[in-house]
């Protein structure tokens, strides 16, 4: 198996060892830790990008494992109303189907993913956030604070991604989305970049990477 959830999720927390106490609840979301990642078949390469609102240590991961060195950025940018950037992102697109009839109560639905890029592509409909509408919108859905022709942006299924025992059953669907977004609100444009966006932000989805 090429990628490991469960591996690749370790990999990135290992550089944030020591921030808090082990087994502490929420360390990712307490630190801010989101990753993404690509892989370069033909030069057999793994490319990792992660962000965090704390500094990494990567010492510990073996340098024989690594094709060049780690390189470190500080992010520092100003969004305003009317700003255009373009985007990229991995997410984890699913919905809830509610539990069948006849269900014990307080019984939770299911999560499935969608398997069509037409039906990412209004996953991610609805957390656009139109100029003068509010950060979450009515049916709950937490926005993104920035706006977008749905028509003009690109999305495609990419390969699940899932992990051996002892996490049987641990299977992540996942899709690219690309495009052009125009910043709406300022406020919840940082907050969607600095928390992610959708679930399985534990197993490098929800960045949202921007230029």
């Amino acid at each position: 198996m090429l990628i490991d959830a469960q591996d690749m999720h370790r990999t990135v927390m290992s550089g944030f060892l020591g921030w808090l106490d082990d087994g502490g609840p929420g360390p990712r979301a307490q630190m801010g830790i989101l990753s993404t990642w690509t892989v370069d078949l033909r030069q057999a390469r793994l490319n990792l990008v992660v962000q965090s609102s704390l500094p990494a240590d990567w010492s510990r991961i073996p340098r024989t494992a690594l094709a060049e060195e780690p390189e470190l950025l500080t992010v520092d940018r100003t969004f305003r109303t009317g700003d255009q950037v373009a985007f990229r992102t991995v997410v984890n697109p699913v919905h809830s189907v509610p539990p069948p009839p006849g269900s014990p109560a307080k019984s939770r639905g299911a999560r499935v993913p969608h398997t069509r890029p037409e039906h990412v592509k209004k996953w991610f409909a609805r957390r656009l956030q139109p100029l003068g509408e509010p950060a979450v919108a009515p049916d709950g859905v937490t926005r993104i604070g920035a706006d977008t022709d749905t028509d003009r942006i690109a999305a495609r299924m990419l390969p699940a991604v899932s992990s051996p025992a002892p996490h049987k059953g641990l299977r992540i669907a996942r899709a690219e989305i690309k495009g052009t977004l125009t910043v709406t609100d300022p406020k919840t444009f940082v907050a969607a970049l600095a928390q992610g966006i959708g679930h399985a932000r534990a197993y490098s989805c929800g960045l949202v990477l921007v230029r």
